[in-house]
């Protein structure tokens, strides 16, 4: 059993080692094996802590997931050639991403998976086994915190009104009925001056006063549009 163990411990040292050794079958799968563990391990890090409420990243624990043991190979690819380092960038270059992200701390975590891959695929697994458990606690710490924030629940209401329309005296009673509170935030003029677009920081007072605020602003004599965007 002991000479077993031994003997495992010494490969993964020789797999998991510095960089500069031979990328040999073994070195190569345990890299990126182990890269896509981490990646896995960022990705539930993510659904327990950023992902709870939102439906809108299903995709976003396999993408670090995929990211982390790609990056590990690219990283084995370039090693500590310089030449090839700036070959691939040309390569990759002709790469174009669309998606707009609407969080910056999505951002954090792809950042997160690319960091976990590089280190392992150049040899530095402890750096990553020492960086995760501290990056999930801060994430972690930072869920926690953002709580009471959302808890909040405002949202942003837009109201565009005719020229020449008092937009206080048109929303006046139906903020009364629907709202909790609200807040002038910004106003300004539309379709070349013709309109006036006015917006809003709300607390709606339950979950369906937002269908029925919007059911009673468009119904409302001057009002033009309605646009209610929730947090």
């Amino acid at each position: 059993m002991l000479e077993w163990w031994e003997t495992t411990n010494a490969w993964m040292r020789h797999a998991l080692g510095g960089n500069d050794e031979p990328r040999t079958a073994d070195v190569i799968a345990a890299r990126v094996l182990l890269a896509a563990v981490y990646g896995f391990v960022a990705a539930v890090i993510f659904r327990l802590t950023l992902a709870r409420n939102r439906p809108d990243v299903r995709t976003m624990p396999t993408t670090l997931v995929l990211l982390s043991a790609l990056i590990a190979l690219v990283s084995m690819v370039i090693g500590d050639k310089l030449a090839q380092a700036f070959g691939l960038v040309g390569a990759l270059s002709i790469i174009r991403f669309r998606t707009v992200v609407d969080d910056t701390a999505d951002t954090a975590f792809v950042i997160f998976a690319v960091v976990i891959g590089m280190a392992i695929g150049n040899g530095f697994a402890l750096l990553a086994t020492v960086g995760l458990p501290l990056i999930g606690g801060a994430a972690a710490v930072m869920a926690w915190w953002d709580t009471p924030r959302a808890v909040d629940k405002r949202a942003v209401l837009k109201v565009r009104v005719g020229l020449g329309v008092d937009p206080a005296a048109v929303v006046a009673p139906h903020f009364a009925e629907h709202l909790s509170s609200h807040t002038l935030t910004s106003l300004e003029t539309a379709n070349k001056g013709a309109c006036v677009e006015v917006a809003y920081s709300v607390k709606l007072k339950g979950d369906g006063a937002a269908l029925a605020l919007v059911n009673a602003l468009n119904k409302t004599e001057g009002v033009q549009g309605v646009e209610l965007k929730l947090s």
